[in-house]
């Protein structure tokens, strides 16, 4: 059967074929009334017309292709989340991904960039599973390239999308304070780690605006482990004098204060409050109390980063390189926070 055409689509809705080319490319918004494009897609759907994506991106030098590198996608719990807010958002913008994965061996990620470039993506989404700062491998143009949750080593050389971590920090001790909490303790991250450093400032900025002293004792550095949340909240929970709220480094941390005040005989949250960070799925709500945490934006990353480069390709201008956006991280609500006893 011959394959109907953008004119057969203009004669049996009643219009030109510039206005079905108008639907078709995006830019019908203005030009068409609300009933014409939806005509045009009527007899398109009748007549099983789809556009020739090959001859159109050949006339506007696109592939309709994003690249997406990351350092690790089979092994993050998170990875998904930022894959799928990518995709979707690309989809929804006529654009399809194709994804690599480099597991940071420089080999695999050269061989990864020579490919994307060798399909002439029309532009690249670096993705990192954990925020930190990253030398961008050579070959990679920043007029076509967007970091998502990751900071270039050469600040002002690419634009970036990450979480808003010291505004999470703040957030997490933020639900005890209002929860009439005043002695809290940190179980931060490892030192010198992006993000666990970020947190922990806005640990501090949230006790210092509600008044409320930061106590070094009570600020520990747990890493990011069960065993090393449980060891650490042993440490804090053991002494006569212990918070009645503690903030975590995150979610598997938090998981392992609940062992260690199920261990000392402290019932949570009637004698303490947990707060965890990430919302990292199959845990944060399957714990026994199901866990208050403070939720990494994976999804809104990974659609921020392709908007904004989609944004650029569309314009036909580059991306703005030193362009650092930061999403916000919720709070989710769960059982592990109530007011303190005797409040």
């Amino acid at each position: 059967m011959k394959r109907p055409t953008a004119r057969d689509v203009a004669e049996l809705a009643g219009v030109s074929r510039a206005a079905v080319s108008f639907v078709f490319s995006g830019r019908a918004q203005g030009n068409l009334s609300a009933e014409t494009q939806r005509r045009i897609r009527e007899a398109a759907d009748e007549l099983g017309y789809r556009p020739d994506e090959v001859a159109r991106s050949l006339r506007a030098r696109r592939t309709g292709v994003i690249g997406m590198l990351s350092d690790e996608i089979a092994t993050s719990p998170f990875a998904g989340r930022m894959v799928l807010g990518a995709m979707e958002a690309a989809r929804a913008r006529g654009h399809q991904i194709l994804l690599l994965e480099s597991r940071r061996d420089p080999a695999a990620e050269a061989e990864a960039i020579a490919e994307l470039r060798a399909r002439r993506v029309d532009g690249l989404v670096y993705a990192s599973m954990e925020l930190r700062t990253t030398e961008v491998p050579a070959g990679v143009d920043p007029a076509r390239t967007v970091l998502a949750n990751c900071l270039p080593r050469e600040a002002g050389s690419y634009a970036a999308v990450v979480a808003d971590e010291r505004a999470g920090g703040r957030r997490a001790v933020d639900a005890l304070i209002a929860a009439g909490h005043r002695d809290i303790a940190l179980l931060g991250g490892a030192v010198g780690n992006i993000a666990a450093e970020d947190r922990a400032r806005g640990f501090t900025d949230g006790l210092s605006a509600a008044g409320l002293e930061v106590r070094e004792a009570w600020m520990l550095r747990a890493g990011w482990q069960i065993d090393e949340g449980h060891a650490a909240a042993l440490r804090v929970l053991g002494e006569r004098e212990r918070p009645t709220g503690i903030v975590c480094a995150n979610d598997r941390v938090a998981a392992g204060v609940l062992l260690a005040a199920a261990r000392l005989g402290i019932a949570v949250p009637e004698a303490l409050s947990v707060v965890g960070y990430d919302d990292q799925d199959h845990m944060a709500d399957r714990l026994v109390p199901a866990l208050t945490t403070v939720a990494l934006p994976h999804h809104a990353m990974g659609a921020a980063a392709v908007d904004a480069l989609l944004d650029a390709v569309e314009r036909d201008e580059p991306v703005a390189a030193g362009d650092v956006v930061r999403l916000p991280c919720p709070l989710v609500e769960r059982a592990s926070v109530t007011k303190p006893a005797g409040a």
